[in-house]
């Protein structure tokens, strides 16, 4: 499901720092599968966080790029 080092990283961020829960994240990988989308983005356009959240993250992706 998730292999690369960075997906892992990522992972770890959206559970410790935005404190989703790993249900949500799974509901996120499972759809990603059929979506093709990026995680980020399935977790916002499935109602996980919100905008503030997800600038976040791709604050934090442009970080660890």
């Amino acid at each position: 499901m998730v292999h690369r080092n960075n997906d892992r990283k990522l992972l770890q961020f959206l559970h410790h720092e935005l404190e989703l829960s790993k249900a949500d994240i799974a509901v996120a990988l499972r759809h990603r599968e059929f979506d093709k989308g990026p995680i980020p983005m399935l977790l916002w356009q499935y109602g996980f966080i919100d905008l503030e959240q997800l600038d976040k993250i791709f604050d934090w992706l442009a970080d660890h790029a």
